[in-house]
């Protein structure tokens, strides 16, 4: 099999990938994900049966967009780092759905081919953080690149939001929740960062930041916290004698 290039994922995301390597890999993941972290999922009537959309999730972990993909009623697509697709686990990624963007720099082919994906009628997630927030009690600020690619494809936004992927200090199971709201159209916006930013601001992040508080405070997640607070002072105190 010949090297993945950076140049040749993107021609195979925008193509589209092989859908029967994209079933094989959920095969493999969806019931481990399920099992492994006890997985939560709601909203899912609120993604689109059919057409473009705009999933934007929160952002704490590598694993998210994994989780997304792993759990979504139809196929996603997502960005990833582009050292993810150096190895042969590029082929992996490229199957699930992940195409590479370059960090840290404005990354043209990494735009077009989120475009490409939009302009095709698929699903297309982006995280309005940009970047990770390992806090768990935080949500970091929205961009306004998610909202602006939705526009300018007239893609809806269906705002989404993930909890228990971020990094825990104790090896305790964790519990991964995800819900999808409802979507919510562009129709009438123009592609103007004024535009964008009044979408993500007084619509888009308002729906996650309400979700992902809401599933913290589920009963199961605070009796897990206090389960965990517990665990934590009994092995102090054995740590002690």
């Amino acid at each position: 099999m010949a090297r993945l290039t950076y140049d040749r994922a993107h021609e195979i995301a925008r193509e589209g990938s092989s859908i029967w390597g994209y079933r094989f890999v959920r095969v493999l993941l969806v019931p481990i994900f399920r099992i492994l972290f006890a997985m939560r999922v709601s909203g899912l009537e609120n993604v689109p049966a059919k057409g473009a959309a705009v999933i934007a999730p929160n952002h704490k972990s590598f694993w998210d967009g994994f989780f997304i993909a792993a759990v979504a009623p139809r196929r996603v697509f997502f960005m990833g780092k582009s050292e993810l697709f150096e190895g042969p686990q590029g082929r992996f990624l490229l199957w699930l759905g992940g195409f590479p963007v370059k960090r840290g720099q404005s990354d043209g082919e990494a735009i077009e081919t989120a475009m490409a994906i939009l302009r095709r009628g698929d699903l297309l997630s982006l995280f309005p953080e940009g970047t990770r927030v390992k806090d768990p009690e935080a949500l970091g600020s929205p961009r306004k690149g998610a909202a602006r690619i939705a526009i300018e494809t007239g893609a809806p936004i269906v705002p989404c939001a993930i909890t228990g992927t971020e990094k825990r200090r104790l090896p305790l199971p964790r519990k991964v929740q995800v819900t999808f709201g409802e979507p919510i159209p562009v129709s009438g916006l123009d592609a103007t960062p004024e535009d964008a930013g009044e979408l993500m601001d007084e619509l888009v992040w308002p729906a996650i930041a309400e979700d992902y508080h809401s599933l913290r405070a589920r009963p199961g997640l605070i009796v897990a916290g206090l389960a965990a607070v517990g665990l934590g002072i009994a092995v102090r105190q054995i740590r002690k004698r």
